[in-house]
């Protein structure tokens, strides 16, 4: 299992606009329409990463909690689907209503998005306030699969609170750990 941490995009960075697929309701969808009234979770994940896996629960938890309090939650998948067809579009939306995403599971068929977000891994998590720059982005908590650390997305939790309180968010801020995203080949 690979370890690969996020790549920390700069703070104050103006969230980068998409427009992809939602495999759930096979409608696109755009950033715009996605976004919260005081801020907008957005996370790299896929269907197969153990590491998603692992807190998939939580997420679902942790949107459940906040969308009602003005924070939106979009999740992407950009895995190259040649290579990792498990991550397909119509395994997404399997995926989702398994584990019962209240939130669009979006999908990123030329990696273009995962690229400007300069995403690394899964899961991957992004924070940006009401004006859409960023405010937090790595880790859920610190729990891995096997390291016998209880699930609660307390790092996330933590910035979302001081968000949605006008506190200023830590700038202790660990990277997530995870699947690297699986690129596509690039034609030579």
């Amino acid at each position: 299992m690979s370890r690969t941490p996020s790549n920390m995009l700069p703070l104050g960075t103006t969230v980068p606009d998409f427009n992809l697929l939602d495999t759930v309701t096979e409608k696109m969808m755009a950033l715009e329409g996605l976004r919260g009234k005081k801020g907008t979770v957005i996370m790299f994940i896929c269907n197969h990463c153990p590491f998603v896996k692992h807190i998939n629960s939580g997420i679902s938890a942790m949107a459940k909690e906040y969308q009602p309090k003005g924070i939106g939650f979009v999740a992407i998948s950009s895995n190259d689907i040649v290579n990792y067809p498990q991550d397909s579009p119509n395994l997404m939306k399997r995926t989702a209503k398994k584990e019962g995403y209240p939130f669009p599971y979006l999908y990123d068929p030329t990696q273009e998005v995962a690229r400007s977000f300069d995403a690394a891994c899964t899961p991957d998590f992004y924070v940006f306030d009401a004006g859409l720059k960023l405010v937090y982005r790595g880790q859920f908590d610190d729990s891995r699969p096997g390291n016998g650390i209880p699930v609660t997305g307390n790092d996330l939790q933590n910035a979302l609170d001081a968000l949605l309180a006008g506190r200023p968010i830590s700038l202790l801020q660990k990277p997530s750990i995870g699947c690297n995203i699986k690129w596509a080949a690039t034609p030579s």
